[in-house]
């Protein structure tokens, strides 16, 4: 049987008596990739910090590729984590190739300065060639499209090797067409041979391609629903999860959600 690559149990995270995720179970097995749904304050980010071992579990156990937090050398685990959110794109220097970029990535390291060995060059050209942007190498981060900027953060991302691909939110400031062809690049990336398992996590179920399998979804810190996606994405779910009255559409494995007038009785 297959090491898991994720599994939590009974995780508890509280600060000065308030209660920040309770009672969080998840497991995840290779071969899958996972989609975090929830509306703003459920609990997304708590759960990807507590991950990637910025934020101490109150109680409950978090075990990543078979090694347990708390017994294990989490610095060094957090590099099989790769992350790619709107906090580390704000922070890249406007003047750095995307070739440098990508190749920060093996040193964890923001607005490289130090020299790049030819080993890791070649690495970086060849993971900018599977990222589908050998054509960015020279081209200056400042001068990047929003979309462009996300796949260097991936390849940066796969730089490390990472067993695990967390996007946090990687469409957020993208318009309509740079999402889609954004989106199919994901696509892409999670049907590869190898590939990390991915973990998306977004308010918008417009955003899950057919790559995704599996789907948590959180409310006010805890796990509303978690399991295959044909099992866990219904109306009466994600009415919940978001407070409000919706209708989930599904049209050749995309799914879409509207927003329906509220009932008398919710005047």
């Amino acid at each position: 049987m297959k090491r898991l690559v994720l599994e939590i149990s009974n995780l508890r995270i509280e600060r000065s008596g308030t209660v920040i995720l309770d009672d969080v179970d998840w497991r995840v097995e290779p071969g899958q990739h996972w989609v975090i749904l929830g509306s703003n304050g459920s609990g997304k980010t708590s759960l990807l910090s507590a991950l990637t071992g910025y934020l101490m579990p109150t109680a409950g156990e978090i075990s990543l590729l078979g090694k347990t937090y708390g017994e294990s050398d989490w610095r060094e685990l957090r590099k099989k984590i790769g992350l790619v959110s709107s906090s580390v794109r704000q922070m890249m220097a406007d003047d750095e190739p995307a070739l440098e970029t990508v190749a920060s990535g093996k040193y964890a390291m923001i607005d490289f300065w130090g020299r790049l060995l030819p080993m890791d060059k070649n690495r970086a050209q060849k993971i900018l060639r599977q990222i589908e942007c050998e054509y960015l190498s020279d081209r200056p981060w400042g001068m990047l499209s929003q979309g462009e900027r996300q796949r260097v953060l991936i390849g940066r991302a796969l730089m490390a090797t990472p067993r695990v691909l967390i996007l946090d939110e990687p469409c957020a400031g993208l318009d309509p067409a740079a999402r889609e062809h954004f989106l199919q690049f994901i696509q892409r990336l999670g049907r590869r041979k190898n590939s990390p398992t991915l973990i998306l996590v977004t308010h918008h179920v417009e955003e899950m391609m057919p790559v995704f399998s599996h789907v948590l979804i959180m409310k006010s810190g805890k796990v509303l629903a978690a399991g295959e996606k044909s099992s866990v994405l219904k109306t009466k779910l994600l009415s919940t999860a978001f407070a409000a009255r919706l209708r989930l559409g599904k049209k050749e494995n995309r799914y879409s959600l509207n927003v329906l007038p509220k009932s008398r009785g919710m005047m």
